[in-house]
């Protein structure tokens, strides 16, 4: 019997025998550029000083700094393992309860439009707009452009693409105010090709944190209406924004109510449930009427099929259980609040400790704009100086993922943002 090692040297041996491959099927294939995210977790994991921060991953985190999972939940998951359900497959547009509570949800419990919703079940938000650039795509000939606000999620133009649109710009953050530039966003709306597709953040603009007031979404609806453009909305963040469910789906509404523009929509239950791995969500079109919606919604059968097939069943019971029992709703309401109390609350404490500090800047933007992220107006090179000197880790066009911060830190954060924009 040969030994460990005598095997390896013959195994070796017919190694350095054997002919070279000289072509590889896959040697055309090049390294793509790895995530901005990922690589911001991987230096903060690599670094050992207990000040550290990661400021870059956009997900709720405790006053400790914890991941936290809903009491609400929690309960759900409890009733449903009770229930000792089957696992079954879902309908290829998922588990109605769901989708009927998650569309009540949105466009309110009593608006006229869910009699005429086609609505599918989706693989949580991105899947949602997967879904909807693939129905623009096949149906929506009139015009292929997807026209994003300046700036937007890192992954619209990706996905967007990837369904064979074309993407482009409007104007939409003033680097100058760190607000919004009204003005200049309707002037490009306006511009646009009638009927052009227009993606608007319904609440909690990402990156910028900046939202239009009741007012000025009623400017920006007058123009997409004349215009006639798809308001296509992304909905990632109901009642996380504000604390208030209706509040941030006013906007919303207000194109529903109106009629005047086609709607379809884009909603996650990833931040505002938490559900962030269990990918939960969904994808509507507004239709006409109740014939036209039953039409839509055999079309959306038709794309979801040869891609997932159908989508996965955990998470849908989850938030249908949390959405339809009337006391892990209340719950959860109240726990959605609370998360956005806590970064209302970090937004405040660090615009204070800067002022408290002398700067020299004005910081009202951190507390003027709303959910998860800051767009702080740090410089690359400021947030690289972050980084280094003050093993503070965010993206580089400045965006603070807020949830990040804590009581605890906030001090620190301040200081060292102070440290860097002092010169």
């Amino acid at each position: 019997m040969l030994s460990s090692a005598t095997r390896t040297l013959l195994r070796r041996s017919a190694a350095a025998q054997a002919p070279a491959r000289t072509l590889s099927t896959w040697a055309q294939v090049e390294m793509g550029p790895p995530d901005a995210i990922l690589g911001i977790t991987e230096a903060f994991k690599r670094d050992t000083d207990p000040r550290k921060m990661n400021l870059g991953v956009g997900a709720y985190r405790t006053d400790e700094g914890k991941p936290y999972v809903l009491g609400a939940v929690r309960k759900a998951e409890e009733l449903l393992l009770a229930k000792g359900l089957d696992k079954e497959y879902l309908p290829i547009t998922g588990l109605a309860k769901f989708t009927t509570a998650a569309s009540e949800l949105a466009y309110g419990a009593d608006s006229p439009a869910l009699e005429r919703l086609a609505i599918t079940q989706t693989i949580s938000g991105t899947g949602a707009l997967r879904i909807g650039g693939a129905f623009l795509q096949r149906f929506h000939k009139t015009q292929q452009t997807v026209y994003l606000p300046t700036p937007s999620w890192g992954n619209h133009a990706a996905v967007f693409r990837d369904c064979g649109l074309k993407v482009a710009s409007y104007r939409y953050y003033d680097p100058a105010t760190r607000g919004l530039n009204l003005g200049a966003m309707l002037e490009d709306i306006r511009a646009l090709p009638c009927g052009s597709i227009v993606l608007l953040h319904a609440c909690a603009h990402n990156p910028t944190g900046v939202d239009p007031t009741p007012a000025q979404w009623q400017e920006i609806q007058r123009v997409v209406e004349e215009r006639e453009h798809v308001a296509f909305f992304d909905m990632a963040y109901q009642g996380f924004a504000s604390g208030n469910a209706d509040r941030d789906a006013a906007a919303l509404r207000s194109f529903v109510a109106s009629g005047k523009a086609p709607v379809v929509l884009s909603q996650s239950f990833a931040k505002n449930m938490g559900l962030y791995g269990e990918r939960v969500g969904t994808f509507s079109i507004v239709g006409a009427d109740a014939g036209e919606s039953d039409r839509l919604l055999s079309q959306v059968k038709i794309l979801v099929r040869p891609l997932y097939s159908n989508p996965p069943l955990n998470g849908a019971r989850i938030a249908a259980e949390v959405l339809t029992n009337n006391q892990l709703r209340t719950e959860w309401l109240g726990e959605v609040k609370q998360m956005a109390d806590r970064i209302i609350g970090m937004r405040t404490a660090l615009r204070s400790r800067l002022e408290e500090l002398g700067s020299a800047q004005s910081w009202n933007h951190i507390t003027d704009q709303i959910g998860m992220f800051c767009y702080t107006g740090l410089k690359p090179e400021q947030v690289d100086r972050l980084a280094k000197e003050f093993h503070i880790y965010l993206t580089r066009d400045g965006r603070v993922s807020v949830a990040g911060i804590t009581s605890s830190n906030v001090n620190y954060l301040a200081e060292s943002i102070h440290n860097v924009t002092k010169d």
